[in-house]
């Protein structure tokens, strides 16, 4: 990035509430050019979504800011990131994690994205290709789950897989027009505090795996 689309970028980031300066140093040291095609490379520094392959969208960076502060990981934490995408997100949480662990269910865009991080050289994450709404269970539990697409409720099996005073981040709602971010965080030893957070637009949470 040029000095000046870093600071646009960073000043939509301001502008939309993203303070938190780990959170502004990641998006400065993560390059969202090298998540989007040819196509759309003029618009990467732009506050908006954008098309990527397999009928997905790369989050607008505000969103993903947004959704990183208050997700909140720490430097010695574990991330479970669902819907890996490009890898965007995923190279943001690097930064500030210890170790991330990213789900997609399209077999081409998790070999996308795998490409993408090791490219960049960014060893702390690990792209598997699966089943988001089943999580990862061999690897749980986590500290952190971010969930980059919207299911009808908060999804059991992630919910088990945080660790206790863990929090989850996710979008909710029934369908595409009506959704509501959330932060869900994990009693000790039960019960889950649900906050809601501001009204967003993902693609919905969808089981298995596709081979495109």
């Amino acid at each position: 990035m040029t000095p000046e689309e870093t600071m646009r970028l960073i000043f939509a980031l301001r502008s939309r509430g993203v303070t938190d300066r780990r959170v502004l140093e990641a998006f400065e040291s993560v390059d969202r050019r090298d998540f989007v095609s040819d196509t759309f490379a003029d618009q990467a520094y732009d506050d908006v979504p954008l098309p990527v392959a397999s009928g997905q969208t790369i989050s607008q960076p505000s969103v993903v800011g947004l959704m990183t502060q208050v997700l909140s990981p720490g430097p010695r934490e574990k991330v479970l990131e669902i819907g890996t995408g490009t890898g965007f997100q995923a190279a943001i949480l690097s930064r500030l994690a210890r170790r991330v662990y990213t789900v997609e269910r399209h077999r081409g865009l998790a070999a996308t994205a795998r490409a993408n991080l090791e490219r960049l050289g960014i060893i702390n994450v690990t792209v598997i290709t699966g089943d988001g709404t089943r999580g990862l269970p061999a690897q749980a539990p986590f500290d952190r789950i971010l969930v980059a697409a919207a299911a009808e409720d908060p999804p059991g099996p992630l919910l088990s897989q945080l660790r206790a005073r863990g929090s989850m981040v996710v979008p909710v709602g029934v369908s595409d027009a009506v959704q509501t971010l959330i932060k869900v965080t994990r009693g000790d030893p039960d019960g889950h505090d649900y906050e809601e957070l501001m009204p967003v637009r993902f693609v919905p949470l969808v089981e298995g795996v596709e081979q495109d």
